[in-house]
């Protein structure tokens, strides 16, 4: 089983305790302790766990209000404590992206497989959601370089070919990349041509 870096957080000295010792005992190193929510925002924050453990009943901050913070930073993923069963908060968990649940008293053979499913699942969101940033960010490089070509075509006259043939040129001459030229030429003509008006 890996070893993860955890951060656990809840009021409970007693319980904050034995699932430190459990999780230390598995090989897990417990990086940081809190006793509420805001402790816990700030130790996942600065200590960037594998994953977090919170209580859902902490003061000053609940654990569903802490994890929906974590969730929406993308710190980590959280796997959630509680006593209570209810659908309620099951309901709420869900809502507040938490990647796993944990009724107490907290037990080896429910937490590390919760734990790894978590950590498994937070690392495959991560993966989508740079696979969509990246997606995002050529279609909008494509844009721009039709922008670029489209202006470069009217102005000057040119084909399709050959506004991208300088385009690239310039890009080689000037060490820049495809996308700084284009931004550069869209904004050179945008400028001379409201001077004309």
């Amino acid at each position: 089983m890996a070893s993860y870096k955890i951060v656990i957080a809840d009021d409970e000295v007693l319980s904050t305790m034995d699932l430190k010792e459990m999780l230390e005992e598995a090989g897990h190193e417990v990086v940081g302790v809190g006793t509420n929510g805001v402790e816990a925002l700030n130790l996942v924050k600065k200590l960037k766990p594998d994953v977090a453990i919170l209580d859902v009943k902490m003061p000053e901050l609940d654990g569903l209000q802490a994890a929906k913070i974590i969730a929406h930073n993308h710190w980590a993923p959280v796997v959630l404590l509680t006593a209570f069963g209810d659908e309620e908060i099951i309901k709420k968990a869900g809502e507040s992206m938490v990647f796993g649940y944990v009724m107490k008293p907290v037990e080896e053979r429910n937490l590390f497989p919760a734990l790894t499913i978590a950590v498994s699942q937070f690392r495959k969101r991560a993966e989508i959601v740079h696979h969509v940033q990246e997606m995002e960010s050529e279609m909008a490089e494509r844009k721009m370089l039709a922008r670029a070509k489209g202006l470069l075509m009217e102005i000057y006259g040119l084909s399709e070919n050959e506004a991208h043939r300088r385009i690239q040129v310039i890009s080689m001459k000037r060490h820049m990349s495809i996308t700084e030229v284009c931004q550069r030429i869209i904004k050179e003509i945008m400028a001379k041509q409201n001077k004309g008006k």
